[in-house]
């Protein structure tokens, strides 16, 4: 429902007393056809498309804290389909192409801005390398532009193009790569899933798993046994804890802090997003005109979400680096979110030993971009107990097998050769 100018001048007159809710706050039922463990981007995306898509409305989502609250309202907003090999590439294409659709579809502004982004290359063998990847983009029906130094010119003027160690020798751009609102899209989803009778319950920690006869039959929380014909777990950098009350105590993820900074507003500069070559950094701007950027994960596991100063150090470097005049921007905040880091940079979504649970995890750094596509598949998957066919490849067993698909995060980390 619309509102006009007067209501939103009425609402902020009244202490904002009169607006509607944008989801229930239920109380969890006995049992339901499919639990969602986890209430960020891709567990609500995942009870959004179940209903949508498959017709299933007895779905909960549970969330241990608020809708919002982890990752994906701690990460830099970035979206894309920059990758290379065919296990990623028409996954995240597919995402791509939700995500510009996707305001639209649950009928909510996420502020879906493609602005661009742009990886520089700093070497001979990095520019051939992007070369190479841009192709396989666009044999994926994915947008690809190759720059020269002069075209990266024109894009970004004000980057450092002569330095010394690490010269700008042109860079691969996606144009239809960009932005959108962190916030939003949690936002959106949860008052999308729960107009279809999705049950979306905050402070509900899951304890355990009631498992019997090899068959998931619910999980234990906070507020009581929750029965369920399925569950599945998307709880990003908390998978190793929760899937452990499964018995699944080695899994190949870990957990990491990956920060994120923004500084105070300045005046519009960037075109888009811009990816250093030579180092893990890469910047957008945002609305409000703050530079938001982040770099590497934090050097050891840990499951807190703020990170330490010699990453601060390391990532204001490259910034530095990259685009010296941003050396007298104050640094406004940063926070942190945690990483469940796959050991080949790619996601799994896929059953488990354990009949009636399924796993969503291993997202590394491209958890938010992936959020429409991973919701998606992640319902094919609950519905049908069949893979969708863009992400087959996401194999939890493919590690034992020989099937890795590593590309470590491409597209945010350098690729020097």
């Amino acid at each position: 429902m619309g509102y006009s100018g007067f209501r939103v001048i009425k609402e902020a007159l009244t202490g904002h007393k009169g607006w509607e809710r944008a989801w229930r706050d239920p109380d969890p039922q006995p049992a339901y056809d499919i639990v969602i463990v986890g209430g960020g981007g891709h567990g609500l995306a995942t009870a959004y498309y179940l209903a949508r898509i498959f017709g299933k409305s007895r779905v909960a989502v549970l969330e241990k804290g608020w809708i919002g609250g982890g990752n994906v309202g701690r990460n830099t907003t970035i979206i894309r389909s920059n990758y290379l090999l065919p296990g990623n590439e028409p996954f995240y294409e597919f995402s791509l192409k939700l995500w510009e659709n996707l305001e639209q579809d649950f009928n909510f502004n996420a502020m879906v801005s493609q602005r661009s982004i742009l990886n520089l290359a700093h070497t001979d063998a990095q520019r051939d390398a992007y070369r190479r990847r841009g192709n396989a983009m666009r044999l994926h029906g994915a947008d690809s532009v190759l720059l020269d130094k002069e075209g990266v010119r024109r894009v970004a003027p004000f980057l450092n193009f002569d330095s010394a160690r690490f010269p700008i020798k042109g860079g691969l751009m996606q144009p239809r790569g960009g932005t959108v609102r962190h916030d939003a899209v949690a936002w959106g989803y949860a008052r999308g899933a729960d107009r279809r009778g999705v049950d979306i319950i905050q402070n509900c920690e899951v304890t355990g798993f009631r498992i019997e006869g090899g068959k998931c039959l619910g999980v234990e929380t906070s507020r009581g046994f929750i029965g369920a014909g399925k569950v599945g777990v998307a709880v990003a950098g908390s998978t190793g804890r929760v899937m452990a009350q499964a018995g699944m105590h080695r899994l190949p993820i870990e957990s990491h802090v990956l920060q994120a900074f923004v500084s105070e507003g300045l005046k519009p500069l960037l075109p888009g997003v811009i990816t250093y070559g030579a180092g893990h950094f890469y910047v957008s701007q945002s609305d409000k005109g703050g530079l938001v950027f982040g770099g590497d994960i934090d050097g050891y596991n840990s499951y807190a979400q703020r990170g330490n100063l010699p990453v601060v150090e390391d990532v204001c470097e490259g910034g530095m680096s990259l685009m010296p005049m941003i050396g007298r921007a104050r640094l406004l905040r940063m926070w942190g979110g945690i990483m469940d880091m796959s050991m080949d940079g790619s996601p799994i979504i896929d059953r488990t030993p354990t009949e009636g649970l399924y796993l969503n995890a291993g997202w590394c750094y491209g958890g938010f971009k992936a959020t429409p596509a991973s919701g998606w598949a992640f319902a094919h998957l609950l519905a049908t107990d069949t893979p969708h066919e863009t992400a087959t490849a996401y194999r939890l067993d493919r590690f034992a097998r020989g099937y890795m698909i590593d590309e470590k995060g491409v597209g945010a980390q350098p690729n020097l050769h």
